[in-house]
């Protein structure tokens, strides 16, 4: 079986779960060619998993201390490309093909007649889950960006619907954990702003960014981007700041981490993960990183765990079998066994956000 794999790779989750794919599809033997967008091939960092990969443009969202800049997105955006790329990706040699919210392998499997399936969180919001601020223009994206034959939704909680738990990497470090020391990680936000805050609060952190000279700054430990490390941060701290991405988010449930989100403003998809955390009891949310919303999460985060099961081994192997396996079934057999907690219902929803 050969595949071809598309990652979403404006953001480092989406390339965490490919890792987290790759090996599982690795032990399998299945053979899979990568394809990611979004970012310059000289932005990716620690690659050598998925071997000679290819690079394209794609679309992404620009971002602007802290929230979409949709003039420089449109700006930026380059459809004239993206159509040539998808026109000349030649899926001939493929069975089938995967994608995580990426378009151009997305697209060219739709324009080639080849059964494309869409494994990521955003895949999720095709059901009833917890959504903030949709419109018809956030559902369109959501159903258009990267169009596939079946989608395989993850989250944090099944919500009754078809969907997986979250994918998550395997390989844990042993560190021990340091009470009383928090990870912080806000790519979209202005980061010596970030700085000033964190600086503000009797407390240890640890900032993961990428325009701050590494080093200590009184009650911060700046770093820069690399996975270990990064991974290294998140196995020896007992908490966790960050936006609403979807993966980080997961792995800090995972290890039993105090979390506080801040969504990308005007981003559905990170305002809704945001309503599901609070609804769940599992994290914080906030509309701002200031001196308050630090003082909040360190007075009132408390630890939740949740064990999920190994699900890029669970995908592996159905993929090795597509279709003969139901996505319901395969639903079935990964939850058995979560302690999840109680979701409120619909009426019961509150906003998540507090300033």
């Amino acid at each position: 079986m050969k595949l071809l794999y598309g990652v979403q790779g404006t953001g480092n989750g989406h390339i965490t779960r490919a890792r987290a794919m790759q090996a599982a599809l690795a032990v399998k033997g299945i053979e899979v060619d990568w394809v990611f967008s979004g970012r310059e091939r000289s932005k990716f960092f620690d690659m050598e998993a998925f071997g000679d990969f290819k690079v394209f443009k794609g679309l992404t969202f620009a971002t602007k201390s802290g929230k979409i800049d949709l003039l420089k997105t449109f700006a930026e955006a380059s459809l004239g490309q993206m159509y040539q790329d998808i026109r000349t990706l030649d899926l001939s040699q493929y069975d089938l093909a995967v994608t995580d919210f990426e378009p151009v392998v997305a697209w060219a499997a739709k324009k080639q007649g080849l059964p494309c399936i869409g494994i990521g969180h955003q895949y999720a919001f095709d059901h009833d889950i917890p959504k903030a601020a949709h419109s018809f223009a956030s559902d369109a994206i959501m159903k258009w960006f990267a169009p596939v034959s079946l989608g395989v939704g993850v989250h944090w909680h099944h919500f009754n619907q078809p969907i997986l738990p979250p994918i998550i990497e395997a390989d844990h470090p042993t560190d021990v954990v340091r009470v009383n020391r928090t990870l912080v990680y806000l790519p979209f936000e202005h980061s010596a702003s970030v700085l000033k805050t964190l600086q503000s609060v009797d407390h240890a952190f640890v900032f993961h960014c990428a325009d701050i000279e590494p080093g200590r700054y009184s009650n911060v430990v700046v770093k820069g981007f690399s996975r270990d490390g990064f991974k290294d941060s998140l196995h020896a701290t007992d908490g966790v700041i960050c936006n609403a991405g979807f993966e980080l988010a997961s792995e800090a449930l995972s290890l039993g981490r105090r979390l506080m989100v801040k969504p990308l403003k005007g981003q559905m998809e990170q305002s809704s993960n945001a309503l599901a955390l609070s609804q769940l009891g599992l994290g914080l949310s906030t509309r701002s990183i200031d001196t308050a919303s630090l003082q909040r999460f360190l007075a009132q985060a408390v630890v939740c765990q949740v064990n999920y099961p190994d699900v890029p081994e669970l995908l592996a192997r159905w993929l090795m079998t597509f279709p003969e396996q139901s996505l319901d079934e395969l639903v079935k057999v990964a939850w058995q066994g979560v302690e999840l907690p109680q979701v409120a219902s619909p009426h019961d929803r509150q906003p998540a956000l507090t300033a």
